[in-house]
């Protein structure tokens, strides 16, 4: 059986890399099971052996399906970051108003935590840090782009008179972001309310404190 070396990956001359033998579901599952676990415990305590456990398979054998722990910890995020930008660019591109954006942006998000929600706990938790090493340089871009969408979304909503003219635009960035991506703390898909539902609720709190009275 293959051995996990200190830093997570097989040995060059141990390695097997079959996952093409893997079916999709199959790889599905272990990616779900290993971003549980990662959100629970945190990437460098995490090791190949954990996770082998929680998907009830053999250490050596979850290799045949991913070479390392960095390359699950990839796959999660880089999935999860790909499926919130089809979202967000999509309506982006909408030409909807800054109220309007904003609502479904706070939407698409909570329809991403009930997709993801252990992803994005991970996001949350290790992205800092993550992002200094090459492989997870895009999550430095990620970033950047989320904050050009929400700040430029906020100031064209003031700008035209939508939102408050004394709004602080990054503060309020900053609240909006924290208080609907905290929701990954306390979320659990299959609850008492859909995340159309709950994106409602908060949106109605949130706008009541920043849109204009008509």
């Amino acid at each position: 059986m293959s051995r996990e070396s200190d830093n997570g990956r097989v040995p060059a001359a141990k390695k097997k890399t079959t996952t093409a033998n893997a079916s999709p579901e199959r790889r599905r599952e272990l990616l779900d099971t290993a971003a549980e676990v990662f959100a629970a415990q945190g990437y460098n305590a995490t090791t190949v052996r954990r996770i082998a456990d929680e998907a009830g398979m053999l250490a050596g054998s979850l290799y045949y399906h991913f070479d390392s722990k960095e390359s699950i910890l990839d796959e999660i995020l880089s999935t999860f970051l790909t499926e919130l930008w089809d979202g967000y660019d999509a309506v982006l591109a909408a030409g909807l108003g800054p109220r309007e954006t904003i609502e479904a942006l706070v939407t698409e998000s909570f329809r991403e935590i009930d997709r993801h929600r252990a992803a994005v706990a991970i996001y949350q938790k290790e992205a800092r840090h993550l992002a200094a090493q090459p492989r997870f340089g895009y999550l430095t871009d990620s970033q950047q782009r989320f904050e050009q969408a929400w700040l430029g979304t906020l100031r064209r909503g003031v700008s035209c008179g939508v939102f408050r003219a004394d709004l602080d635009i990054r503060l309020t960035y900053r609240f909006v972001r924290d208080t609907v991506w905290v929701a990954a703390s306390w979320y659990r898909p299959g609850g008492r309310h859909s995340p159309e539902e709950i994106a409602r609720q908060y949106l109605s709190m949130l706008l009541d404190g920043i849109a204009v009275p008509d």
